[in-house]
Formats: C-alpha cells, sequence, structure tokens
C-alpha cells in the first residue's frame, strides 16, 4: 500500500471510531468556544469543542444542550487538571496591582482571591453531560474518574507536550494523545507549570517522537491553520489534527473585532509568550501590554489563577472598549493563515486541500 493511502487509511480509522466524517477537531478554548462554533465544526463533520475551565456545572450543561439542539455531531468537553494551591505574596500582589492601575480599573486586594469552579462538581457534570470526548490538559485525571468515563463509554484525549507526558498519558488509559507544540495559542498543556517555559519543542519535532513513542492514535496541535498544516500532521504520522486559532476569525467564534482583526496581520514573530493574564505561560499577540509586563522593570506576575484574578477587570475592560492593546488576545504563531470565513467553509476546505496534498 502506498504511504498516502496508508495515511488516509490512519485517517480513516479514527474517524469512524469517533464518528466524524473528516479529522478536523476544534480546539477546546476556555472562553472562546461558543456553541455556534462547536455547532459549525461538527456539522461540517469535524468535532465539536468545548473548554470548561472557567465554567460552572450547571453552565457546562447548557452549553452541552445547546450543542446538541444545533447539531447532532460529536464534541468533547476539556478541563485543566487543577494545580497545587498557589503561593501568597501580598507585597508581590501589591507591586502587581499598581502596574496594572496603568492599564485599567483601579484592582482591589481581593481580585486575587479569584478562584476556577469546583474542579469535582465540573467533572461530574461532563459525565452527566456525556459527551463523546473528555479531554485533559495540564495532567491527567485521577484513575477513579477516568474508569467512570470508560463506564460510560466517553473517549479520553489528553493533551501532552512531550514524549515523557505523553508515555505517562497513554499508561494512564488515554484513548488518543494530543501532542500539542510550542507553536500553540494561548495556555500550552505542560503538565508541571514551571517547566512551560523550558520544555519548548515545536510540533514538527515533536509530532514524530510522540508517534513513535505510543501506540495510541495521535491528534496534532499547534500552529495548524491551512490545508499545509493538516497535510504535513497527516503524513507525519497524526490521525487528526486540533485547530484554535485558525477558527477564531469565524463569525462563530464571536471574538471582538479588535482580536479577529489583529490576528489576520499577526505574523509568526509577532507573538510572544507571557504569564502576564493568567500566571500560566500563554502565547498572545504581542500587544502593548503584554510587551510592556516582559519589561524588566515590571513586577514578576503572580502565580496561577492569582494574576487571572487582578487582571480580570483591565481584561473585561478591553472587551467592552475594543481595546487590542489591553485584551487578552490569544494567539498562534500561525495566526495570519485565520480567515474570516464561516466555520463550515474552512472545515471543507482544509480537508479538501490537505487530502489533495497526501494523494
Amino acid at each position: 500500500m502506498a504511504k498516502s493511502q496508508r495515511t488516509l487509511a490512519r485517517v480513516d480509522t479514527f474517524c469512524r471510531a469517533h464518528d466524524i466524517r473528516v479529522p478536523i477537531l476544534l480546539a477546546p478554548m476556555a472562553g472562546a468556544c461558543p456553541p455556534s462554533l462547536s455547532i459549525a465544526v461538527a456539522s461540517a463533520g469535524g468535532l465539536g469543542a468545548c473548554g470548561a475551565l472557567l465554567m460552572q456545572p450547571a453552565a457546562i450543561k447548557s452549553w452541552a444542550a445547546d450543542m446538541r439542539a444545533g447539531s447532532n455531531g460529536a464534541f468533547q468537553i476539556n478541563l485543566w487538571i487543577p494545580d497545587p494551591p498557589p503561593i501568597r505574596d501580598a507585597a508581590a500582589e501589591d507591586a502587581v496591582r499598581a502596574f496594572l492601575r496603568s492599564w485599567g480599573p483601579e484592582v482591589a486586594r481581593e481580585a486575587g482571591n479569584a478562584m476556577p469552579p469546583d474542579f469535582a462538581a465540573q467533572s461530574e457534570a461532563m459525565l452527566e453531560v456525556g459527551p463523546a470526548v473528555i479531554s485533559s490538559i495540564m495532567g491527567l485525571y485521577p484513575p477513579e474518574f477516568v474508569a467512570r468515563m470508560k463506564a460510560r463509554g466517553i473517549k479520553w484525549f489528553a493533551t501532552t507536550t512531550t514524549v515523557t507526558e505523553a508515555r505517562a498519558a497513554e499508561a494512564a488509559g488515554a484513548d488518543a494523545i494530543v501532542a500539542q507544540g510550542m507553536e500553540a495559542g494561548g495556555h500550552r498543556g505542560t503538565f508541571a507549570a514551571a517547566e512551560a517555559g523550558v520544555s519548548m519543542i515545536g510540533l514538527f519535532s515533536l509530532l514524530p517522537a510522540v508517534v513513535d513513542a505510543v501506540k495510541v492514535p495521535i491528534i496534532a496541535a499547534g500552529g495548524i491553520a491551512d490545508a499545509r498544516g493538516v497535510a504535513a500532521a497527516l503524513i507525519l504520522g497524526a490521525s487528526a489534527v486540533q485547530i484554535g486559532t485558525g477558527f477564531l476569525r469565524t463569525p462563530e467564534a464571536k471574538l471582538p473585532s479588535a482580536w479577529a482583526d489583529a490576528l489576520g496581520r499577526t505574523l509568526p514573530e509577532q507573538t510572544l509568550l507571557t504569564r502576564a493574564f493568567s500566571g500560566r505561560l500563554g502565547r498572545s499577540i504581542a500587544t502593548a501590554y503584554a510587551q510592556a509586563a516582559a519589561s524588566a522593570s515590571t513586577p514578576s506576575p503572580a502565580q496561577y489563577p492569582v494574576q487571572r484574578g487582578l487582571t480580570q477587570a483591565m481584561r473585561d475592560a478591553a472587551v467592552k472598549n475594543n481595546d487590542i492593546d489591553r485584551m487578552q488576545a490569544w494567539a498562534g504563531q500561525s495566526a495570519a493563515l485565520a480567515r474570516p470565513h464561516e466555520a463550515g467553509d474552512i472545515v471543507r476546505e482544509l480537508w479538501q486541500g490537505a487530502r489533495a496534498l497526501i494523494e
């Protein structure tokens, strides 16, 4: 069998196993996955997604109900595995608050107390909703939860950023591994927060190494936004691709126009890695705030999720005022390839173009 035939057969096997028609998965982006976007992706044959990090259990259930009302396509729901409790430093947080005065409303000391929703309650809501796939980032689900997922016939996609993490995910029972390269926009899925800035591996180095290291299917993620990237990932051994930034300019994503427009003109070198929004390392457009926060004279960000709480007022005001310079404008290195087309059209164009290149 020719290599192209083997590649397409591998893709077909994955798609059949997960009840999708094309190997295009929407990345589960917290705060940027409205049901409208997943409905469009799933209706075109891909896999929809919900980044549930910031959602209360009732919101998770409501999202799934809206998704199912608009499409009978498959979808995944994703949660971050919680970090250890942050180490608080009142003086350091006050320094961050003072810096933020130049960028938004006055920040109350109590803002740093903001915590994400209860992880156990969110996990129960995911099981109740019963999506085709539950995915993880920043670590692995505990064995008891994995067993409960499997008992309900729910597949587990585990996001990893190194070969070591991929092997650990396979050993823990993951049904597929998301190999996420450093090109990815937003937060990368590094298991240990302190290592996120050290284990910086590009997708096309990471992908074949993970393919060789594990036996479960691999989903490629990070910097894929056109048919060439899809084809390259599949030829290198992936069974599907996961795309986030490439869908953010679609009308269904409902992004603030300043962010969506900025993506279209952001070159790879015009993104940067920063902890200045959340305390966790993420890739952003190099906005005025992100660049100022990188200055040696700027106080170091607080740990996650304290920093996210401290910057909440600034970020909310930026969205209200459509102000890109203060906005949490996550972007992968291939942001400029994102197009302002309907999401369903992008899914179809990606797969048709990739298949033609593979064949």
